[in-house]
């Protein structure tokens, strides 16, 4: 293994390198798994021909001047472009920052943690950076000129996501009970 990267074992769920230590990801329950199959799918259909969607995609990222680092987004976004060039072995666990990373927040999530995620992902390339949270009913969008928070009023849209548009209405109500 490359001594400028951070290896860790895979494990379920997932164990990431935040904040400069392992952090293994919380198993998602009902409202967690609901919101990101939402995004998933809603994201998948805008990105049919674009580039690929995957969820719980383990990325290898490098922001410039640290060492290679596991990140596992919710879900993940990734264009073609980018893709192409990689090897197979590459593509199963890319060593770049996905185009667009979505985090939905757990109720045990540190903020700390959460803002060290976004910030990795924007000095390693990320576009946009998407995060869900669903005690608050919001969905913040960060980007390298600073952040937005879209509350039931507002819908999902970025130059980084040119077309689409997800009324952030529409996913919070998938959390209906039925």
């Amino acid at each position: 293994m490359p001594y400028h990267e951070i290896v860790l074992p895979e494990t379920k769920p997932e164990t990431e390198w935040v904040r400069g230590r392992p952090l293994q990801k919380v198993s998602p329950q009902r409202t967690h798994s609901k919101l990101q199959v939402a995004m998933a799918t809603k994201l998948s259909s805008w990105a049919a021909g674009r580039g690929d969607v995957g969820t719980e995609w383990r990325f290898r990222i490098a922001p410039p001047g640290e060492m290679r680092r596991p990140l596992v987004p919710d879900v993940a976004y990734v264009s073609n472009e980018r893709l192409r060039p990689l090897s197979d072995e590459d593509l199963e666990v890319p060593p770049l920052a996905p185009d667009v990373p979505v985090e939905i927040l757990s109720p045990d999530d540190r903020r700390a943690d959460v803002d060290d995620k976004i910030d990795a992902y924007l000095r390693a390339g990320s576009a946009l950076v998407i995060v869900v949270d669903p005690l608050r009913r919001i969905v913040e969008l960060h980007d390298s000129s600073g952040a937005a928070r879209l509350d039931e009023s507002r819908a999902i849209e970025h130059p980084a996501v040119a077309g689409f548009s997800f009324a952030v209405y529409d996913l919070f109500s998938v959390l209906r009970r039925p």
